[in-house]
């Protein structure tokens, strides 16, 4: 199995663009002991990966390469030395850091194994014990680096890495001024939620190209067990208590003495008992059940003594009114259904999901695109979670600057009220709005052109890239029909291989 040494998609290298060619070729030794083996892939930082050989030790290594090294290679190479003074087995160990001008490397332990973003990205969300267990090893080397003073910057499914003996280590430490010791504990949060449910929480622990958290229209993460059955409550309360900022973190010590509790309680939930950080670093003793049940009994019952009340207080107070007077609120100004009995004053019906299905949808791709993503548009609507269109890569985030951009062009079929659109991504930093026309002037290259050029925006508001994955588009007129309606993506965020890309995993329209 593959070895992918990477994490948060901010570049670690602060001081310039990593540029990825480069002389470095199978066979090569580097400083006279490392032999380059096989090119592995591009973390995202955009620096080469390498699976190579310790001539010397005869060790399996994994080698970071990057083009330029100098001055602009000095975070990575600085972030290599503080790391290399940790030793824990639940880290990579880091062997050697080297600068050669032209470029410089890092040569640190090769995990036979693979990231947790693979495996669960192959084999969806993790059981709830195993995910405790990878949480509970992850906190404990932070403990082990915050013991020193220093902090980690990059804990994420890419820099977990299970081995295939089982052991989990984190790698690949990133931190700048930036990074906290609370960032570093938030992240075992993101961990614990990526493995429970296959997203990892933008807004809460970091941008990633990891699909984000599902989230209700106001942008509330939704909680594990509102994702996926089976997810104990204690540790539901765990993971979106590290999530929530308003919810003191614990330290890593305390963090991970805790995990080790529920670790050890495993199958055994109910004997875990609930958990809340308090102020500091302590954590609340655990209430027995027992306890909780007579407190929510007791609630249940003040709740009903208040209802019984309130309805007699309502009842009494409707006697002695006379025939006919409206109660405060309830527009009573006439017969049934609206003030002249005719339904004028009949609320609208909420906005419901139009269903779309293959045949309404289509890519759009004007010139000089290829029209190569033909085929992709029905993967948006077609309610499956592990299908989306895929956009091909372009060098730079505007498609290479080569077009205005790509969408998706949504044939309602007939003229319909519309209140939003709703575009699911599989990463943030995607800038796409909604535009609208009269007809869809043909399924081709001439046709697509008169789409991007006539079609108008929904919105005046400048175009905003997304903070999230899930986006929902308002601004529709409640006056006007609509039929033919376009998502038009004009910028891409970069992507794991450096390229810029995305997917689009769902689009839903509601209206009337």
């Amino acid at each position: 199995m593959t070895q992918v040494g990477e994490g948060h998609e901010t570049a670690a290298d602060g001081a310039g663009p990593v540029m990825t060619f480069g002389t470095s070729t199978v066979g090569e030794v580097l400083a006279e002991r490392y032999q380059l083996e096989d090119h592995v892939n591009n973390d995202s930082a955009g620096r080469q990966v390498w699976r190579g050989i310790d001539v010397i030790l005869r060790r399996p290594v994994a080698v970071v390469l990057r083009h330029p090294g100098g001055e602009s290679a000095t975070e990575m190479l600085q972030a290599a030395v503080d790391a290399s003074r940790v030793i824990h087995p639940n880290l990579v160990g880091v062997y050697d850091a080297i600068d050669e001008g032209e470029r410089a490397y890092v040569v640190r332990e090769w995990v036979d194994g693979a990231a947790l973003r693979e495996l669960v990205s192959t084999n969806g969300p993790m059981d709830p014990a195993r995910a405790t267990a990878i949480a509970r090893s992850i906190a404990d080397a932070l403990t082990a680096v915050h013991a020193t003073g220093m902090v980690h910057g990059n804990v994420h499914p890419g820099t977990t890495l299970i081995a295939d003996d089982g052991r989990v280590v984190l790698a690949d430490a990133r931190a700048d001024a930036a990074d906290s010791i609370e960032a570093d504990v938030r992240a075992v949060g993101g961990v614990l939620y990526y493995a429970l449910t296959g997203r990892w929480p933008h807004a809460e622990v970091g941008r990633s190209a990891l699909p984000d958290a599902h989230r209700d229209a106001a942008g509330t993460i939704a909680a594990p067990r509102q994702v996926r059955a089976g997810v104990p409550a204690y540790l539901d309360d765990l993971t979106m208590d590290l999530l929530d900022r308003r919810v003191t973190a614990p330290d890593a010590q305390a963090l991970a003495a805790e995990l080790a509790r529920l670790d050890a309680a495993d199958e055994d939930y109910e004997d875990a008992g609930p958990l809340r950080f308090t102020q500091g670093t302590s954590v609340e003793p655990v209430r027995s059940t027992r306890k909780i049940a007579l407190g929510i009994a007791a609630l249940v019952v003040i709740a009903l003594l208040g209802l019984i009340f309130g309805i007699n207080a309502i009842s009494n107070s409707d006697k002695g009114k006379p025939a006919g007077t409206p109660q405060a609120g309830t527009n009573q100004t006439g017969p049934a259904g609206g003030a002249n009995g005719d339904g004028a004053n009949t609320p609208a019906a909420p906005p419901q999901k139009i269903p779309l299905t293959a045949d309404m949808v289509r890519i759009v791709d004007p010139p000089p695109g290829t029209r190569d993503d033909a085929g992709e548009a029905a993967k948006t609507v077609d309610g499956d979670d592990s299908t989306a269109w895929e956009t091909q890569g372009y060098f730079s985030p505007k498609f290479g600057n080569r077009k205005a951009g790509m969408g998706v062009l949504i044939n309602l079929g007939q003229a319909r009220s519309v209140s939003d659109v709703r575009v699911e991504t599989s990463a943030p930093g995607v800038a796409m709005d909604i535009r609208t026309g009269d007809s869809d002037p043909g399924d081709n290259s001439a046709g697509d052109d008169k789409i991007v050029k006539g079609y108008k925006r929904i919105s005046d508001d400048d175009i905003e890239k997304t903070t999230g994955t899930d986006k929902v588009f308002t601004g529709f007129d409640e006056n006007q029909k609509y039929q033919y309606i376009l998502v038009f993506l004009t910028e891409l965020p970069r992507g794991d291989d450096g390229n810029y890309r995305v997917n689009v995993n769902k689009i839903e329209v509601y209206g009337n």
